[in-house]
């Protein structure tokens, strides 16, 4: 049997040797260390299992036997660990390490639009043939970091691109260089809505054109699976090899977590998501998907609130999310989730133990937090077989503590990986453990080392505490203190050397008289130690603000149910035959206008009394740029691919405060960048509820147009994109629909046809299965469009902003086509130079169905102030005003059978009035949407007092943070975009 020291001798001779091996080995991973080593007289910990105290034998860089004691043979190099604690080593899902970022001077130059790489496919934010191995370069700093925190294995991959190609897992091996580092060289494949670095290629400039694309990227690769073709694609048959492997979805926000996972499923894929840390907010819908979350643990940081003015900036939901993320994990684990933990994301990765610890504090057990680093990502990565344990045959990866490793005071003293030892914090040294008695009769003290901490917590002379001051000199400590009554005063110091053993302490004494006397002080064996204090039996978890719906201001503590409400004694603005009507009842139930009349009654109805009050249907915005996260995708001159669905925002305070206003319903509708732009969605606003919950179930389909200075990029733009005027966009139309046409011709020719996103939508418009409403200002360009339509056999739905309406009204009126128009809006650019006040009532005059849209998220607040010009302007009655915002917005969006008036069996989307509501002074005291109150006005104040509460309770609370020492943050005002038709998003 060998000692340690002699065990780092044969370290050294080893290494030597290695260095005149030149033959080339491909054989696979394998430690250059073939003699056996023997770990005793450990306690060890793997997931799922309880602790036992045991040997561990390993050669060859693997675990050849795990038992309560192991024979001691002599070709063995021994270790004993004295009940040191062993851990398989942590492995990270997320990571970049070994990987050099690429930078934007490596991109191709290009014009724009068009892809680079010859031989690949089309876009080339495409990228699946990446091979991070390929780029894998050791790097030792970084991996002695991420070793002295427990990781021992990283999957790593090249961080550029939508689809970004093959991670490689690779082991922190010293020394031993990237190839043999790597464990498999294509361990998952990668994604991401993060356009590459690497292209100038402007498609997609949007979160949504980046979800377009995944989507026919996969439609491609099958078509391309299963079909012969004339064209070879390396990407394409890259992301045919790798359906088989793990898929990692790479974000950085809650709502695109939700987006990755709402494209898996479309495709038959179950993400694994890195998350940003904040999931408690959607634990609904991701406990339905059933996604494995990959977690960060990068807590925010404390704010420093330092002034009044300071404190108004800092938002209710930043400070929430500050207090509420160390229970993130537990949350996740509580609602059955499953989750692995990144270290991905951390600033200072010394950061990670504490912030674990934090949340084992909040409540996360120790066991699936061991799992969650270990057996979990192992069995992710299909590894389980030989990483993510300590048993036989497994690669021998694991590290060593000098006490349980999440006890607080714990330290990793060194990390083994594939056999070879790292010594981190020198594993010779032992922390004392218990209650140590001074042996000499005339000298009655005792230290009590509790916790596993390096210093004693308590200094006891003849049984009575003393206070001591201590200080760390390397390996050894020495303590100062005062004994009560002694015959010297002064103050007496203790060296005390650095423990060889469990049983006995050697001690230097240095008396106030200079004498100096060499002591033992022998361990009590009765002495219990006490249990640390982030041991989590008995112990009060933290606090935290409870998680709300949104999880911001004015959110809800549960959602709104259905309930029977009877509103008594209003005035019904019907929209109906029976028109405006007084002192009526309405019985809401199951989310219906259950009945309308006079003195009725229900059991166990919440009875509303509206005397004096003004009852009428919710208001409809036909065109709103509110709860999304963009609203353009400028990359092409043609962009039907892309869903308003897929970036709805339901947490945009505008949904509230349109609420507020009235609002119920709305049509989310793409910008104006290009012609022929992306399709719509037609929302309920269902505040506090999930993305896909917003939706109009029973809304057809709706696709945005434009005609303008927009879309030939007269004020913005590159001025490189087709077209670059009024008659290049009428050719833009005229090709796309040529195309839609053509493609339909090879779907019935061809059953193997290749599936276009695009050219189907574009199908269902010349089928009339798909309404366009169009951003329009000049009459010349309404009448081209119109033309258009008619050539190809169906007719333009809406003209919307339409402000020359009133010039071609009549052809409108032939056409069929609909107009949404603002009610006074005039010379913000040069095509408007024209618009009149009166145009909605001109072309309501003319038969037009006409309606007063917003674009405006402020001004959508007022529409019914808005609806209230067209009496001024037009002279219209105050009851077709009134169908302005309400029935004539649903008649354009095909959604009158359900919603636009008050009649029996339509919606309960309604909205009580405190005074006329087209009167400056009607305020909406209660909104509806489907039979729930989403908005009460006297709620309202009760939460505007609770948020102020509240946000002074968490202000106090990082300020007493500060003051403890934590490290802060400076506060950040929100910067909420309100979105207009030309608001572009550039996805890097």
């Amino acid at each position: 049997m060998r000692n340690l020291l002699t065990y780092f001798g044969i370290l050294l001779l080893f290494t030597t040797a290695q260095a005149q091996e030149y033959f080339p080995k491909n054989d696979g991973v394998k430690s250059r260390y073939d003699a056996h080593t023997l770990y005793q007289n450990a306690v060890i910990h793997n997931p799922n299992e309880k602790p036992f105290k045991g040997d561990l034998l390993v050669f060859k860089g693997k675990i050849v036997k795990i038992a309560k004691q192991i024979a001691v043979e002599d070709n063995y190099i021994s270790i004993n660990l004295d009940g040191k604690h062993l851990y398989p080593s942590f492995i990270d899902l997320t990571s970049e390490f070994g990987i050099k970022k690429p930078t934007k001077e490596q991109a191709k130059k290009g014009n724009g639009y068009d892809a680079t790489r010859t031989g690949h496919y089309w876009n080339d934010h495409i990228r699946p043939e990446t091979n991070a191995s390929l780029f894998f370069e050791y790097e030792e700093e970084e991996a002695k970091k991420l070793l002295q925190i427990g990781f021992g294995v990283v999957n790593t991959h090249y961080p550029d691109g939508i689809m970004r190609g093959t991670s490689s897992l690779v082991s922190l091996v010293k020394n031993q260089g990237a190839i043999q580092s790597i464990i498999k060289k294509k361990a998952s494949t990668v994604l991401s809505f993060d356009k590459s670095i690497l292209s100038n290629q402007m498609y997609p400039t949007s979160t949504m054109g980046a979800m377009a694309l995944i989507r026919q990227t996969y439609l491609d690769a099958n078509w391309y699976k299963n079909n012969i073709s004339d064209y070879k694609d390396l990407a394409l048959e890259a992301l045919i090899k790798q359906e088989n492997l793990p898929q990692i979805f790479i974000t950085d926000n809650g709502l695109d977590e939700l987006r990755a996972i709402k494209i898996g499923e479309e495709f038959g894929k179950k993400y694994l998501v890195k998350g940003n840390g904040f999931e408690f907010e959607n634990l609904s819908t991701l406990r339905k998907m059933g996604n494995t979350i990959i977690a960060p643990l990068d807590f925010p940081k404390p704010y420093t609130i330092s002034h009044p003015h300071v404190a108004e900036k800092i938002s209710l939901k930043k400070l929430k999310r500050w207090d509420q993320a160390p229970a993130n994990l537990m949350l996740l684990h509580k609602n059955e989730i499953p989750f692995t933990i990144t270290a991905q994301g951390l600033e200072d990765l010394a950061s990670f133990k504490t912030n674990l610890l934090l949340a084992i504090e909040y409540g996360l057990p120790q066991e699936v937090a061991l799992a969650s680093l270990t057996s979990k990502p192992a069995q992710l990565l299909r590894q389980d077989h030989r990483l993510g344990s300590l048993h036989t045959d497994k690669l021998a990866n694991f590290f060593i503590t000098n006490t349980p490793y999440f006890e607080e005071n714990s330290a990793i003293l060194a990390h083994v990986i594939q056999g070879e030892l790292h010594n981190l914090n020198s594993l010779e040294a032992l922390t004392p453990i218990g209650k140590y008695n001074v042996s000499a009769i005339d000298f009655p003290l005792t230290l009590v080392y509790e916790y596993e901490k390096k210093q004693p917590s308590q200094l006891l002379w003849n049984g009575e505490e003393i206070d001591f001051k201590h200080k760390q000199l390397g390996k050894d400590q020495t303590l100062v203190f005062e004994i009560p009554e002694s015959n010297e005063m002064g103050m007496y110091r203790l060296l005390i050397e650095a423990p060889r053993e469990k049983k006995r302490l050697n001690i230097w004494l240095n008396t106030p008289n200079g004498k100096q006397r060499k002591l033992t002080a022998v361990r009590d064996e009765n002495f219990k130690k006490k249990q640390a204090k982030n041991e989590q039996e008995d112990l009060e978890k933290p606090n935290f603000a409870p998680v709300s719906f949104p999880n911001m201001a004015y959110g809800f503590k549960t959602l709104p149910e259905t309930k029977k409400f009877l509103i008594k004694n209003a005035t019904l603005w019907t929209n109906e035959e029976l028109g405006i009507i007084e002192n009526y009842d309405v019985l809401i139930k199951d989310g219906l206008i259950h009945k309308i009349g006079r003195d009725l009654s229900s059991r166990n109805a919440i009875i509303i009394e509206a005397t004096g009050k003004h009852l009428t249907s919710g208001i409809i915005d036909e065109h709103s740029h509110i709860a999304a996260s963009a609203v353009n995708e400028a990359g092409h001159n043609s962009t039907a691919e892309v869903q308003m669905e897929d970036v709805i925002d339901p947490t945009d305070i505008n949904i509230y405060r349109n609420l507020a206003g009235g609002v119920t319903t709305i049509q989310l509708l793409h910008g104006s960048a290009n012609p022929i732009g992306g399709q719509s969605a037609i929302l309920k606003l269902r505040w506090g509820h999930q993305p896909d919950e917003l939706i109009f179930e029973q809304a057809p389909k709706f696709i945005k147009f434009a005609l303008g200075e927009n879309v030939k990029q007269s004020n913005w733009g590159n001025g490189y994109r087709f077209p670059q005027t009024r008659m290049g966009v009428e050719q833009v139309y005229i090709d796309y629909f040529n195309q839609a046409l053509a493609y339909e011709q090879e779907i019935k020719n061809n059953p193997n046809y290749r599936k276009d996103i695009e050219l189907e939508t574009l199908l269902e418009i010349i089928r009339s299965k798909r309404f366009i409403s169009c951003h329009s200002y000049v009459q010349s360009e309404i009448n081209m469009l119109m033309k258009v339509a008619e050539q190809f056999g169906f007719t333009v739905n809406t003209f919307t902003h339409i402000l020359e309406g009133y010039k071609v009204a009549d052809k409108m009126k032939e056409h069929g086509a609909g107009a949404s128009t603002f009610s006074d809006w005039w010379a913000y650019k040069y095509e408007v130079n024209d618009a009149i006040p009166y145009n909605a009532a001109i072309l309501h005059n003319q038969g037009v169905v006409t309606a007063i849209n917003s674009d405006d998220a402020e001004m959508s607040r007022r529409l019914n102030q808005e609806a209230a010009k067209t009496i001024k302007y037009g002279g219209l009655s105050e009851e077709e005003a009134w169908k302005t915002v309400t029935l004539n917005p649903a008649k354009l969006l095909h959604i009158d059978n359900y919603v636009g008036s008050i009649k029996e069996g339509k919606h309960a989307d309604l909205v009580l009035w405190s005074d006329h509501p087209l009167s400056i002074y009607a305020k909406a005291e209660k909104t509806f949407v489907d039979g729930k109150l989403y908005f009460d006005l006297e709620k309202d104040k009760l939460l505007r007092t609770q948020n102020n509460t509240l946000k002074n309770k968490l202000i106090q609370k990082t300020l007493d943070a500060s003051q403890s020492g934590s490290e802060t943050q400076d506060v950040v005002e929100d910067e909420k975009i309100l979105m207009h038709c030309d608001t572009l998003e550039e996805r890097i």
